[in-house]
């Protein structure tokens, strides 16, 4: 089928390039990729080099030095013409994935109900430490996207762990065909943080996960629920080859060949509800014939998407403290600001990486794919690329000149490990996935710039420990001791 090769935007490198995409955004009824395009012609884009030292790559990825995507030209025609729309709650929606993800798929003409109890709201007030971004209320936030996109998202304040009657008069009333699911508590440190915290992802996410199976079915509703999971189900270098999607083939003893599900291997209370969720899908699938996709993603990188950046009331919300920065935006966060690099331990850990726009298009992907009835549960491994530590640290030092710091690593895992992971069927479905870029990084460091003022310089280091061994390792770590660069 033919191509369409379109460099999206790159980063707000000036105010014209900014405005430039707004007013297409506001004035001109086109369609998300048509927009590229024109965008493309509009910006002037710089080409890097990719650093290229360390972990090699071992899935099926694709190197950008801008937002480019390889676009399936009759794919897009359909999703123009209205064939593939669909009616999505998204729980969770008002989250860091959550958010660009309703405002991507809003884009592509799918009608999006957000639900969101506002919970990672709650915790930035219990830990003292807000978004880097001002993100805005969800009231202003879908305002917004009304005005700059003339399309409505409805937002509905619900517990789903909590409002189980309520969840179930929602499907009822929606009719959904596909149900994402991001309302889980999603931070490792903080799930690892005290007893209360440990409970707490406990309750929510499964919980959440249960209550959702049960919903669907008491709603007598045939969605289709894609769930967003974690790498982390699988453990790390536990498979002793490359970690397959979903299932694994394994002989049994007299010689029998079973195809079965990936043994979990959790390194936190977050993982551990992780992998209580992947059984809770096998025993629906199998006892309620519920659709289900399970989508096993890595860690999150980047801040904004082509959504995001065409109002100010859009922005997605950017962690950078301990217990809610994911690695990369933390460094990206510590580089502009001119704090070293706070590297756990050797930095010999190996981790699977994705951008946030890849995050909202692999959604897209799922929900366009769904099982049939009495399939088993379809799991995706949603990655991009897998990279170690250190090396993504030395990345980020080469773009900024600041150092890496190797601290006590707060977390018990394994100093070193090796991470092969497939990742074929996002991309036999269409998917180009973006890469780690030092153009990308710029958007990032970018946004940092902007609201660094926002920043409190004692919530970077870690402040949630494993466990007592890994709490006295860390003890002379000095919270008031980091200074930033304003």
């Amino acid at each position: 089928s033919s191509k369409i090769i379109a460099a999206s935007w790159l980063s707000s490198r000036n105010s014209s390039s900014f405005n430039s995409l707004s007013l297409l955004h506001n004035n001109i009824p086109i369609n998300y990729y048509t927009m590229k395009f024109f965008f493309l012609l509009a910006t002037v884009t710089s080409t890097a080099t990719a650093f290229t030292t360390g972990f090699a790559p071992s899935v099926v990825t694709k190197s950008a030095s801008a937002f480019s995507f390889t676009l399936n030209a009759e794919a897009a025609a359909a999703t123009t013409n209205g064939t593939d729309k669909k009616k999505v709650i998204i729980l969770g929606g008002d989250g860091f994935c959550g958010w660009p993800t309703s405002l991507y798929l809003s884009d592509q003409g799918h009608d999006v109900v957000i639900v969101d109890n506002l919970s990672r709201r709650n915790i930035d007030t219990e830990l003292g430490c807000d978004s880097l971004t001002p993100i805005q209320s969800p009231s202003v936030r879908v305002q917004a996207w009304k005005e700059v996109s003339g399309k409505d998202i409805k937002f509905v304040n619900l517990d789903v762990a909590k409002e189980y009657d309520l969840l179930v008069q929602l499907i009822k009333e929606e009719q959904p065909d596909s149900i994402v699911h991001f309302a889980e508590q999603r931070a490792a440190p903080y799930s690892m943080k005290n007893s209360k915290c440990k409970r707490y992802t406990v309750d929510n996410n499964v919980s959440g996960s249960n209550n959702l199976c049960c919903a669907v079915i008491d709603s007598e509703v045939d969605a289709h629920i894609v769930h967003l999971g974690t790498m982390g189900v699988y453990g790390y270098g536990t498979s002793g080859g490359e970690i397959p999607e979903g299932y694994i083939d394994v002989i049994l003893p007299g010689g029998r060949e079973q195809n079965i599900l990936h043994p979990a291997y959790p390194g936190s209370v977050y993982h551990a509800t992780k992998c209580l969720d992947a059984l809770l899908w096998q025993f629906y699938q199998k006892n309620d014939n519920l659709r289900v996709t399970d989508l096993h993603q890595g860690i999150v990188w980047g801040t904004n998407t082509p959504q995001t950046i065409r109002d100010e009331r859009l922005i997605n919300r950017f962690d950078y403290d301990g217990d809610y920065g994911t690695v990369l935006n933390r460094f990206l966060m510590q580089g502009a600001m001119g704090v070293p690099l706070t590297v756990y331990g050797t930095g010999g850990q190996t981790r699977a990486f994705i951008h946030v726009t890849d995050t909202a298009r692999c959604i897209e992907i799922a929900i366009n794919n769904p099982p049939n009835a009495g399939e088993r549960v379809e799991i995706f491994n949603q990655i991009a690329e897998t990279r170690r530590v250190r090396d993504v640290a030395e990345m980020v030092a080469k773009q900024t000149g600041v150092e890496a710091n190797f601290l006590p690593n707060p977390r018990q895992e394994a100093a070193e490990n090796e991470l092969d992971v497939s990742n074929k069927k996002f991309c036999n479905l269409g998917l180009d996935p973006i890469t780690l870029d030092e153009e990308l990084f710029s958007e990032v460091t970018e946004v940092v710039n902007k609201y660094k003022h926002r920043c409190d310089p004692t919530k970077i280091l870690p402040a949630s420990f494993w466990n007592k061994k890994r709490a006295e390792e860390c003890a002379t770590l000095d919270p008031t001791s980091v200074k930033v660069e304003v």
